[in-house]
């Protein structure tokens, strides 16, 4: 790939880059059946853990995950330094992330096969959850001048709340996907290689540092819309009966927000919502839970209440500057 290559071919190759991985995982979590692991049991307690819990699992995981965390950051801050604007080929910074994101995937593979524990050894899966779901609600903010947070509609936020995500949801973001990486051993089911296969494209996406492809509408929203299959296909192999909730959860973030940044017309857009409500309706019907459609609306009203914890968090900020100076 060219410095200057084309936003499709640096996307085409970051796609290729996380199958390749994903593949790579896949092809080797067969050996991972050594391992004694605790298995299946209550909802929220990770089953893939060591059931005699390791001291050198536990110190190559946290070490490896704070390695990774801080490389990146150190790249994302030597990059902010240099202030070097938008541009359509990779840069130095570029290649160091896919470096440094490459060298680290490998040895959390590499980890995994010595000694399996992540970090889900010493933490609640919940914090693996919320990191990358925070990190999508986050999203919501930065992409309000551009979409509006709710049927295109635009909401003003206080004071210095876009600016100051904008210059540091870099760090945050990676910090939720490394964390979610490192928390997970590098298994082989269904739902370890969706969740890696979309984490290595969020990966590539924070490669994507100040290149234009960064900020291409459609490559942006297919990374919201990914969260859809995989939150889904976890939740149906749980057996816990709660896939719909996922599927059509975030399906409606889709509706009520995301398709607003694609240019669609005001009759596509009303197309799309009428389809996705006859549908919505339909398949719980089709599936004898119409008494739970209500279920749907977690959701969205999780995320717009993490936005607005997000805005009041920033009010408080600007009248606590105001009395200081006052």
């Amino acid at each position: 790939m060219s410095s200057e290559a084309p936003i499709g071919r640096q996307l085409a190759v970051g796609i290729a880059w996380a199958v390749g991985f994903t593949a790579i995982i896949a092809a080797t979590a067969g050996a991972l059946t050594t391992f004694d692991i605790v298995g299946p049991g209550a909802p929220f307690a990770y089953p893939w853990r060591l059931t005699v819990p390791d001291n050198m699992a536990r110190v190559t995981a946290w070490v490896g995950y704070a390695l990774h965390n801080l490389a990146a950051w150190g790249i994302i801050a030597a990059a902010q330094r240099q202030k070097p604007g938008w541009s359509g080929g990779f840069r130095w910074f570029n290649w160091a992330l896919v470096g440094v994101h490459s060298l680290f995937i490998v040895l959390h593979i590499v980890q995994t096969r010595i000694w399996y524990d992540g970090l889900a050894r010493d933490v609640p899966e919940i914090t693996a959850l919320a990191s990358v779901a925070l990190m999508l609600m986050v999203v919501l903010v930065l992409e309000n001048p551009r979409r509006g947070l709710a049927f295109g509609k635009k909401v003003s936020y206080p004071a210095g709340t876009v600016g100051a995500i904008k210059r540091y949801h870099g760090y945050l973001f990676s910090w939720a996907l490394i964390y979610t990486f490192w928390y997970h051993p590098t298994e082989g089911t269904e739902g370890h290689l969706v969740g890696f296969l979309y984490m290595f494209m969020l990966f590539w996406q924070s490669a994507l540092l100040y290149a234009r492809a960064h900020r291409n509408k459609w490559w942006t929203v297919s990374l919201e819309l990914l969260v859809l299959p995989h939150g889904a296909i976890v939740a149906w192999h749980q057996g816990s009966g709660m896939w719909p909730m996922f599927a059509f959860g975030f399906g409606a973030m889709f509706v009520l927000t995301q398709m607003y940044g694609l240019g669609w017309s005001r009759g596509v857009t009303r197309g799309v919502t009428a389809a996705a409500l006859v549908g919505t309706v339909a398949i719980y019907a089709a599936l004898d839970r119409l008494a739970l459609l209500h279920e749907i609306v977690r959701i969205p009203v999780l995320d717009y209440g993490v936005v607005a914890l997000i805005a009041l968090g920033f009010w408080i900020r600007n009248k606590a500057r105001q009395v200081a100076g006052a």
